[in-house]
């Protein structure tokens, strides 16, 4: 594929909001993840909550949207004056041809809990309730879109944990396809009592904050949070130090509704699919950003993947242990950590993660390591085997331009 550079980027979640904030809680090894105290949840686990979303008002115009999803999601637009980005290359541009492709998994699910709980005496649902402009997973697409005032394609993908990862390959191909010549991408998932207390059925969560890849995995930490991205094609402004999306692959493996292949056979046909897109080899990638969620299964499986393609030399880890599996949302935060992995140097090591398992051969960071690097990949996978993994770049040479 031809390289899209990321022009602009932000991300919000336990850890911080906005570049700054994440990169200082990265830097110091500091997590985001505390007990369990939201809303009604009695359960014994940790999460990772973006505090003050409650405080966040939607503007007037949007007001038939407002959930915390879309609070969240503003709140994460509001940062590294992302939004002003994107109003820069609608005027240059044009609003018709950005187009909005985003991630999620449960939307606005909370809003159709507090719904529930204010139901008639025949069962019938609030007049105020609007499923359509906040539980309906395109209503993250469609606000977003009015709140950034474009008129491109938009378009919500929902394939659990994989959602905001195969929103880059959705922008590539529309791009490739001339449909469209920037995209917003992105992720927001918010925390909900389905989701938390699904896990929990699954016997899916930590007892208390994750810690993936460690000999005493126990499960996985909910978290919440939204990340965005512009991409475009590399113009004369997006020289040496540039962040570039230079590859994606994606599979679907279908092995079983709730857990991986015991080999990653799918995950590997993702891995080797972004690497072919973009022209490297295994030994070119210099940190994997592992999908990493904690539970026995994902990390054993996603391990055999990797040692399998990779070996055990490639430094790799989970921020999962500082920001929570932030779920539809967590491929978009991921590959934002991976522009700072790359713009900083900085590879982040794997909180809470104190003895690896020695039965997952990996080289597997569990404190931070100063290392310029010019190659990452990124993986998400999620449930049924939706497995995205993206290949980001630090362009160390001025582009060539059409």
């Amino acid at each position: 594929m031809k390289p899209l550079a990321l022009t602009h980027y932000t991300a919000t979640s336990a850890i911080g909001r906005g570049l700054g904030e994440t990169l200082a809680a990265l830097r110091a090894g500091r997590g985001g993840l505390a007990p369990c105290t939201f809303e009604t949840a009695v359960l014994e686990t940790c999460i990772g909550e973006v505090p003050g979303l409650d405080a966040v008002r939607v503007p007037a115009p949007l007001a038939r949207f407002d959930c915390r999803n879309h609070r969240l999601a503003l709140l994460a637009l509001e940062q590294d004056g992302f939004g002003e980005a994107v109003r820069r290359c609608a005027a240059r541009l044009g609003p018709a041809r950005i187009g909005v492709l985003l991630g999620t998994s449960t939307s606005g699910m909370l809003e159709t809990e507090l719904a529930y709980r204010h139901r008639a005496p025949d069962g019938a649902l609030p007049a105020s309730f609007d499923y359509a402009a906040t539980h309906n997973p395109y209503a993250l697409g469609d606000f977003v879109r009015r709140a950034l005032a474009l008129e491109g394609p938009a378009a919500v993908i929902s394939t659990a944990c994989s959602s905001s990862a195969k929103v880059f390959a959705a922008a590539v191909r529309l791009m490739a396809a001339g449909l469209i010549d920037a995209a917003v991408v992105g992720g927001v998932d918010s925390l909900c009592l389905t989701t938390l207390y699904g896990f929990s059925a699954l016997q899916l969560v930590a007892r208390g904050p994750c810690r993936p890849f460690d000999l005493a995995r126990d499960g996985i930490s909910i978290g919440e949070g939204a990340a965005f991205a512009l991409l475009e094609r590399p113009g004369p402004d997006t020289g040496p130090g540039t962040i570039t999306l230079t590859g994606f692959g994606e599979s679907s493996d279908a092995y079983h509704m709730s857990s991986p292949h015991p080999d990653g056979l799918g995950a590997q046909a993702a891995m080797r699919q972004a690497l072919a897109c973009a022209g490297l080899e295994p030994g070119q990638i210099e940190y994997i950003n592992l999908h990493g969620t904690g539970t026995p299964s994902n990390d054993s499986a996603e391990a055999r993947a990797v040692a399998a393609l990779f070996g055990a030399a490639v430094p790799v880890s989970s921020t999962k242990g500082a920001t929570g599996h932030t779920l539809g949302a967590a491929g978009a935060l991921e590959a934002v950590i991976c522009a700072l992995a790359l713009r900083h140097g900085l590879l982040p090591g794997g909180l809470n993660t104190t003895a690896v398992d020695p039965g997952l051969e990996l080289a597997y960071l569990t404190g931070n390591r100063a290392a310029p690097v010019t190659r990452v990949l990124s993986n998400s996978f999620g449930f049924g085997g939706s497995n995205c993994s993206l290949v980001l770049e630090r362009r160390t040479e001025e582009p060539a331009h059409d």
